[in-house]
């Protein structure tokens, strides 16, 4: 529809309406299929006030009069008596206003072209950006129809030569001749087709808009390679050319390398594998090798690195680093400490020492009214035995009972630092021993009240006091001498001052305040260790806090298990061992060191963690103790090549049947060494003798010594064919003493020399056959046939040799005296003159043994 207004029958024009205020006019309205209309309408025109006051009236509008120049005046000043104000006041004020406005309009005007300039800009900018991305679809889209039109083509023309080496192979019959000869055409037909399709708006793939029929059609009829099931003439599928437009439009936008890098912490121990770190960075591995290539390191992945090394390359990747120490896993293994409203009373834990024969077992048997001390070899204990009694007033001690003699000294250490009271057994009869004083230095080093148990106080020539006074020697002065150390009169036979010595440990254990938490994750010591053939690795521990139950994951030193079974003394199976309660531990990996620290942790991922770094721990240990081993090696075989030493060693392999006895044995061979001879273990461990035992053995030519253990069947057999021997023992002293007779044996003997004459040369005499002989005569002592002499000129020792020949006048003879004259000649040895003197002497080797 079209609008013209007519004015004064101009119909062509669109001029404004000025003749007056308000005019009329017609308009055409235009209509469809050529039809019109003519509207009258009224224009009217809003009267505009000028900056005089005045109405401004369009030109040329006559419809009324102007008003005149008296009424406006006049309207102005009742204007401005009304605001009261002077007329200049009020014209000033109208032109200002009038002005303002104007200034309004131009700047609204203004901002409206600035945003339709804006608005243009940004359509143009979008325009281009569309444009662009439609260029680029439509190249890849090119892209891929050229790329699948190749595809096509190569298809048409394999089948088409397939289809040629079928004919000539088949049997020529019209039937199978034609779509044979049809099929170029048919690639042909599909060429064109496909490019028809394409134009008409078709995907790449020939498919038709109307379903899966246009595949049939491109298909074709049957021919004899379609029936012979060749699948050669598969299209390429529309996910294939996506796929293949992807890789084209990531190949041109930079694809996933131009990804932005995540900054993350890096946490980096001591030393760390390039691998481990590349997985810790989020990074490749081959990246991190081609970073340290780049800075002249050939490493690979499994190579370590130190943690400064690890922090550089995380910061050249752009992450940050937080260092910790390898030592941090142990951090809060033991846990938190114990809320003083929690702690609860626990038996006290007694060990009972001294020397060896002195009655600790006897009277600890009394206490439990059992009989191990049968059980124990030679009548002594050699490994600790840990045992909780119940007394009459239903408190309970637990008795740590720790061996006597002087190999296990270490086991007595280790019952002094797990114990609250210690016990020194000191026989009536014998007074203190070696090991009585060993026992009161370990328990002073731990820091334990002791409680003075004088046992055989029964015997006739018992005399306790005596035992009482020679303590005071040793800074234990008991309380009948002024002292604070408590002392009891007891007969493990009799049973004599049984019930004393209980209440004196109560009395004890009553000022020491014993409490514990029960309500913890357990904690304690090994106290001993074997590998039982029926239950493999089981740890003798003692419970210092806490609760161990079944099913807890236990580390122990290196190692580490699920708790499986929990037996006390008696052999009796407990759910669960409270605090200073004894129990031995079914199902960890391995025996652990006797005196290790075990813990109960909340993972097994925490107990592998914990047992992996003790371990590398005891390696690095054993690595350094070889070095030093191997540097005192080389000092050992420089003093051979001086001459100035000579060593002697014994190489033994050691088995036993828990780990502190094999620990003891180690120890006293080890004392047994000298500069010249020593005895050294090459391997200790718990269990019987296997195989590889007798094969170590023998490839070190060492004796195999069998502490409480025994060799299997095939062991033995293996023993007798390469020679290897065995001994077995059941007492330590035993072994000890074989092998100091060995070491003994293999001293060299102490050489002792004697003085027997001298003899003066008065004449030399050269002989044929025989060489220079001395005509001599014998001035002090005598000299023996083959005795070792020395020659002398001028009282300087010229030569030390043996006397070859000794005769008088013709006759050999076997010793000449002092006064007589003789014939000597010595062995490869011909510088002798008249005057010279000859200094008879004859070597004894006296047999030595170690002290």
């Amino acid at each position: 529809m079209s609008d013209t207004k007519d004015t004064g029958g101009n119909t062509g024009g669109r001029k404004p309406l000025t003749v007056s205020r308000k005019s009329s006019g017609t308009v055409k309205q235009s209509f469809s299929h050529g039809r019109s209309k003519q509207v009258v309408v009224e224009t009217k025109k809003r009267r505009s006030v000028g900056p005089s006051g005045s109405s401004a009236a369009p030109a040329g509008d006559t419809s009324k009069a102007k008003p005149s120049a008296d009424s406006m005046e006049a309207r102005l000043i009742a204007t401005a008596k009304k605001l009261g104000i002077t007329v200049n006041e009020l014209k000033a004020r109208q032109k200002a206003l009038y002005e303002r406005k104007q200034e309004e309009a131009a700047r609204a005007k203004e901002e409206e072209n600035q945003k339709a300039a804006q608005d243009r800009l940004r359509s143009e900018q979008e325009k281009k950006l569309q444009e662009a991305k439609e260029r680029e679809e439509a190249e890849a889209r090119r892209k891929a129809e050229e790329e699948a039109r190749k595809v096509e083509e190569a298809a048409a023309k394999e089948r088409a030569e397939r289809s040629q080496k079928t004919r000539t192979k088949a049997d020529a019959s019209p039937a199978a001749a034609q779509p044979v000869e049809e099929a170029p055409s048919r690639a042909k037909r599909g060429k064109s087709g496909r490019d028809d399709r394409d134009r008409s708006g078709r995907d790449s793939q020939g498919r038709g808009s109307r379903g899966g029929g246009g595949g049939e059609r491109r298909r074709g009829k049957l021919t004899i390679s379609s029936a012979l099931g060749d699948d050669a003439d598969r299209q390429r599928s529309l996910a294939s050319v996506r796929r293949a437009r992807e890789r084209e439009r990531e190949r041109r936008t930079g694809g996933n390398d131009q990804r932005e890098k995540v900054s993350i912490e890096v946490t980096l121990p001591e030393t760390i594998t390039l691998q481990d770190l590349a997985q810790r960075m989020n990074e490749r591995v081959a990246d991190v090798v081609k970073f340290m290539i780049q800075q002249g390191e050939m490493l690979r992945g499994n190579d370590i690195i130190d943690a400064d090394t690890a922090e550089l390359i995380a910061e050249e990747f752009g992450h940050t680093v937080k260092r910790v120490s390898e030592s941090d896993v142990e951090i809060g293994l033991e846990g938190a400490e114990d809320d003083p409203k929690d702690l609860k009373p626990r038996a006290p834990i007694v060990t009972i020492m001294g020397h060896v024969d002195h009655g600790k077992t006897s009277l600890l048997d009394a206490l439990r009214k059992t009989d191990v001390v049968s059980g124990e070899a030679g009548g002594i204990t050699q490994h600790i035995g840990a045992y909780q009694v119940k007394l009459k007033s239903g408190e309970r001690i637990t008795f740590l009972d720790t061996p006597g003699h002087a190999a296990f000294t270490a086991m007595r250490a280790r019952g002094a630092t797990a114990t609250d009271i210690a016990i020194l057994v000191v026989a009536a009869d014998d007074s203190v021993m070696p090991q009585t004083i060993e026992s009161i230095n370990h328990a002073k080093a731990a820091g334990v009240p002791i409680i003075v148990a004088v046992n055989k106080s029964d015997l006739p020539d018992a005399n306790p006091d005596k035992v009482l006074t020679d303590l005071l020697q040793h800074d234990v002065q008991v309380e009948s001498m002024g002292g604070e150390t408590q002392s009891v009169k007891v007969s493990a036979l009799t049973g004599e001052g049984l019930d004393a010595l209980t209440d004196a440990i109560s009395l004890q254990a009553e000022l020491l305040e014993l409490k514990a938490n029960p309500s913890r994750p357990a904690d304690g010591s090994v106290i001993e260790s074997q590998l039982d053939k029926g239950r493999g690795p089981v740890a003798t521990v003692l419970v210092k806090r806490g609760t161990l139950k079944r099913g807890d994951i236990v580390v122990a030193g290196a190692q580490w298990g699920k708790v499986r079974a929990l037996v006390d003394e008696r052999g009796q199976q407990l759910k669960e061992a409270g605090p200073a309660l004894p129990v031995e531990v079914l199902g960890l990996d391995g025996a652990p060191e006797p005196g290790d620290e075990f813990v109960v942790v909340d993972s097994e991922a925490r107990a592998r963690e914990v047992t992996e770094y003790r371990v590398r721990q005891k390696r690095q240990v054993a690595g350094k103790a070889g070095a030093a081993a191997r540097a005192s090696l080389d000092q050992l075989l420089s003093k051979l090549k001086d001459g100035s030493v000579e060593t002697s060693e014994l190489p033994v392999v050691v088995k036993g049947d828990v780990q502190g006895s094999v620990e003891a044995i180690s120890q006293s061979l080890d004392k047994l060494s000298t500069e010249e001879v020593r005895a050294r273990v090459i391997h200790g461990a718990v269990g019987g003798i296997s195989e590889s035992d007798v094969l170590l053995a023998q490839s070190s030519e060492a004796p195999i010594f069998a502490f409480n253990v025994r060799a299997n069947k095939q062991a033995r057999d293996l023993a007798e064919k390469e020679g290897v021997e065995i001994r077995y023992y059941s007492v330590i002293y035993d072994l000890i003493d074989d092998v100091k007779a060995t070491l003994s044996g293999m001293l060299a003997p102490e050489k002792r020399e004697t003085f027997i004459g001298y003899a003066e040369i008065l004449e030399v005499f050269n002989i044929t056959k025989v060489g220079k002989v001395a005509g001599c005569r014998i001035s002090e002592g005598k000299v023996l046939r083959g005795c070792g002499v020395r020659l002398l000129r001028d009282d300087v020792v010229i030569h030390e040799g043996n006397l070859k020949t000794l005769k008088r006048f013709k006759d050999e003879v076997n010793e000449v005296n002092a006064g007589m004259e003789c014939g000597m000649a010595f062995e490869r040895y011909d510088d002798i003159r008249p005057g010279d003197k000859i200094e008879c002497f004859q070597v004894e080797e006296i047999a030595r043994s170690l002290d």
